[in-house]
């Protein structure tokens, strides 16, 4: 198969943005502030690299997808380095806005919904899985809200193994209803994408074909 230059170019490009993220992901690993938590944000990074250099990079992926998906694994090494209640970035808002917590990890299941929906509205589509787009709707929100509740019971399965050692890693900061806003956020996140970003992923993806 012979590579258009703007193919080709894409392919290039692809490459340079896997090895940043792969860089900071090493970055992280040097004397995060708690290992645990390290170990439990950055693994999806982990895996989605192996996956990358195994087989992922053959697979078609519009470049507003990946984009999305290498700007998320930046955001969690970074979370992954500091816990998300300590990243600069967070405490400099907190203090700015005169907030009572780090409202990264506010962000972090905000993007947990934003991404995901792209990815499963590309997956949903290319495999044409539903043709209504209104079902379609309903089914990527239902998938995000499914997966921020996997997330929290993850969450819920580290405090069980890990105790008090797994309390950066909940990052609850004493909100006893972080939970509840995590979900809220994802699934604000998921609706917040697929009212912006559907007409440019539209444009992708028929190009793509």
């Amino acid at each position: 198969m012979v590579l258009s230059p703007s193919t080709a170019h894409f392919a290039r490009w692809r490459s340079v943005v896997v090895l940043v993220v792969a860089m900071a992901l090493l970055w992280s690993a040097i004397e995060p502030h708690d290992r645990l938590t390290w170990i439990l944000e950055c693994f999806w990074v982990m895996g989605a690299l192996i996956g990358w250099f195994g087989w992922w990079r053959k697979l078609p992926c519009t470049p507003l997808l990946f984009c999305l998906l290498a700007a998320h694994a930046l955001f969690l090494v970074i979370g992954g380095k500091y816990t998300y209640e300590f990243v600069p970035l967070g405490e400099w808002v907190q203090e700015l806005l005169g907030r009572e917590r780090n409202d990264y990890d506010r962000v972090g299941h905000f993007l947990q919904g934003f991404v995901p929906a792209i990815l499963a509205r590309e997956i949903l589509i290319r495999e044409q899985v539903i043709a209504k787009r209104g079902w379609r709707v309903i089914t990527i929100l239902a998938y995000c809200l499914a997966f921020s509740a996997a997330f929290e019971l993850l969450e819920f399965l580290a405090a069980l193994c890990f105790g008090e050692d797994a309390t950066h890693y909940l990052a609850m900061q004493g909100d006893v209803w972080d939970t509840q806003w995590d979900m809220a956020l994802c699934l604000l996140g998921a609706i917040t994408s697929l009212a912006l970003l559907c007409k440019a992923h539209d444009r992708e993806l028929a190009r793509a074909k």
